[in-house]
């Protein structure tokens, strides 16, 4: 009796799958790198696959084209959905932990490539309109009580902020700061605008 059938035929492919993700990953990674440093227009797909340690077929496998690779890195939809992902009694803290452990353990922030769309030309207006339909817009809806858009507006100010101290400006003593810390600290700032004083 043969034993080459011992393990299912299906767990072969599971990390070729880990290892396409991960891949995509690294594409997006690089393709936020260059959207942060230059125009659109002036991004190439080399550039991005030498980034991503990719071939450039490789990416226009996984994303067809440039414009499907910076659809993708100038929508919000997912980032949106992992930044909002906790109760409103502790949004606040959810989102700053949220953005500190993106950016030291994942190398990007959720939203901090808003603050490149002047640089960005028509493709900052692309930006711009994801960021209040995608981030904005969603986070307000959320909130109860009067004055919900302001208050969106003001709690993902200080997220920016934060995502600029720490990716940035690199804030030493932020950076060097336990997580659970800064959301101590920072989290009821952000936390202040999301809960309704009307």
């Amino acid at each position: 009796m043969s034993t080459r059938n011992t393990q299912p035929h299906d767990e072969a492919p599971r990390p070729a799958r880990r290892d396409a993700e991960a891949t995509k990953a690294a594409i997006l990674r690089a393709a936020r790198y260059f959207l942060a440093r230059q125009a659109h227009a002036d991004i190439t797909l080399k550039a991005v696959a030498e980034r991503a340690g990719v071939s450039p077929p490789l990416v226009l496998k996984y994303f067809g084209n440039k414009d499907a690779v910076f659809a993708r890195v100038m929508s919000f939809e997912e980032d949106a959905a992992a930044l909002l992902d906790a109760p409103l009694d502790d949004l606040g803290r959810h989102m700053v932990r949220h953005v500190l452990v993106s950016q030291r353990e994942h190398g990007s922030d959720p939203l901090l490539r808003i603050a490149f769309a002047p640089l960005q030309g028509d493709h900052g207006d692309v930006l711009r309109a994801n960021f209040r339909a995608q981030v904005t817009s969603r986070l307000a809806a959320r909130l109860p009580g009067p004055d919900a858009g302001l208050r969106a507006e003001l709690a993902l100010a200080a997220l920016l902020g934060l995502g600029v101290m720490c990716g940035i400006a690199r804030g030493t003593d932020v950076r060097s700061t336990p997580v659970e810390e800064t959301v101590e600290r920072y989290g009821p700032l952000v936390q202040a605008q999301l809960t309704s004083k009307g």
